[in-house]
């Protein structure tokens, strides 16, 4: 009973150290690959900044609100491309194509005025 008890124990600690070691290799090829991206978003025509313009990743629930300034940083962005949408009231919705990389990810986007 002994050795059946001891052999038991052996195979949940094999177990649990293998899973450990893939869960650490998934975590580090997912956290190398997500990225932060910034950026600006102004009026067309006055220039001025925008505050509360919402900024979302295309087919993503990823995004971030304009600052007081009009700058906003969205968070755990992938690496690729990828599409942002500005949305904000009294504006016409703006689409911004980029890719995203381990290099500058600084955006600049000008909402137009609805009519």
């Amino acid at each position: 009973m002994k050795k059946l008890i001891l052999v038991v124990l052996v195979a949940f600690a094999a177990v649990s150290a293998f899973a450990e070691k893939a869960e650490s290799k998934t975590e580090t090829k997912s956290e190398a690959i997500v990225l932060s991206l910034s950026g600006n978003v102004i009026d067309e025509v006055s220039g001025e900044a925008l505050v509360g313009v919402e900024v979302k990743v295309e087919g993503t629930d990823v995004k971030a609100y304009t600052d007081f300034d009009g700058h906003f940083v969205i968070d755990n962005v992938k690496a690729g491309n990828c599409k942002l949408v500005a949305s904000y009231t009294s504006y016409n919705k703006a689409e911004k194509s980029l890719k995203v990389d381990t290099k500058s990810n600084q955006v600049k986007i000008e909402l137009q005025a609805s009519k």
